[in-house]
């Protein structure tokens, strides 16, 4: 029983940021604790050019070899309708991802230098994705860029929430609002993750927030009182950019998994996480990269005046 759903983002927006390529089995095993923790929407991997994102060349054999949970979905990133036609053919040979996300910028600049196609190209393309997908996967938009760009500045909420229609328009039932290299500000997250579920309640709204700047859990405890209870983390706080796409100088890493499950498990907020497993999971993030991550409560430990039974591994599962 939880109260909020966390996608864990390691394994996709966080590896996509390292130089390192890690081996498969070790992405298989890191994937197999996130779902061991108790997550129930795990971003696995990208099918991705290996020319341009190397890192997921394997996207195939990982989804062939995690170990699934009944009720979990294994999510893949998809950036055109080449990907898609990858994701169907591993689909059809039972070992497909359930979840699938399609990309757009809130920006042309952003859009160009990331996708190398304009909003208008990329809004076509998706909806030729849309088709290609034929219904067999939920599907997930991702708005980069809904706070703000370095290359536009400010961008309008009306714009931003005219996506999220065409997104919705178009099936896509989860659509993640991106604070892409960590602009916003807790009342700017309030007011358009509000008018979100004002205008569209049937979509479920997903946070995607970087911590560039620090800013990263309280624009989540913002979302997370505006009504969002969906959120994507990344252990150790890794990700951003794939390392050949720049686009965002310094530290790009997502909101930190730990960090937001202690803080929730500390205000009464069931996640589901068994808190023990992700502690072990974290370590084990911070052995396959080589260095110590970003989390403080890897450092630190969990908060101290959690209730035990939060503490202890979940006899639920």
């Amino acid at each position: 029983m939880s109260d909020i759903v966390i996608c864990e983002c390691f394994a996709r927006d966080g590896l996509q940021h390292e130089p390192v390529m890690l081996p498969l089995e070790t992405k298989i095993a890191l994937i197999d604790r996130f779902t061991d923790m108790g997550l129930t929407r795990i971003e696995a991997t990208s099918y991705s050019n290996p020319k341009v994102i190397p890192q997921f060349a394997d996207a195939s054999e990982l989804l062939a070899g995690i170990r699934r949970r009944p009720g979990v979905f294994y999510k893949a990133t998809c950036a055109n309708v080449r990907a898609v036609e990858r994701a169907l053919v591993d689909t059809d040979t039972g070992i497909g991802a359930n979840e699938i996300s399609l990309l757009v910028s809130a920006t042309d600049s952003h859009s160009l230098k990331n996708l190398k196609r304009t909003r208008e190209e990329q809004w076509k393309n998706i909806a030729d994705m849309v088709r290609a997908a034929s219904g067999q996967y939920r599907l997930v938009g991702t708005i980069s860029m809904a706070f703000g760009c370095p290359f536009e500045g400010l961008v309008s909420e009306s714009d931003v929430l005219r996506d999220v229609e065409t997104f919705s328009e178009a099936g896509v039932q989860l659509v993640a609002l991106g604070d892409t290299t960590g602009v916003a500000v807790p009342a700017a997250t309030q007011r358009l993750f509000s008018a979100v579920m004002r205008e569209f309640p049937q979509v479920i709204p997903v946070a995607h927030f970087h911590d560039s700047r620090g800013t990263g859990m309280v624009n989540y405890l913002a979302a997370y009182e505006s009504g969002v209870r969906y959120f994507d983390c990344s252990m150790g706080g890794v990700g951003g950019h794939p390392t050949k796409v720049k686009y965002g100088g310094g530290f790009t890493g997502n909101v930190c998994t730990e960090d937001w499950v202690n803080l929730l498990e500390s205000m009464g907020v069931r996640t589901g996480v068994d808190l023990q497993g992700m502690l072990d999971a974290s370590a084990y993030c911070e052995s396959v990269l080589g260095r110590t991550l970003h989390s403080k409560v890897a450092l630190s430990g969990l908060n101290p005046l959690l209730p035990l039974k939060a503490q202890q591994p979940s006899d639920s599962r």
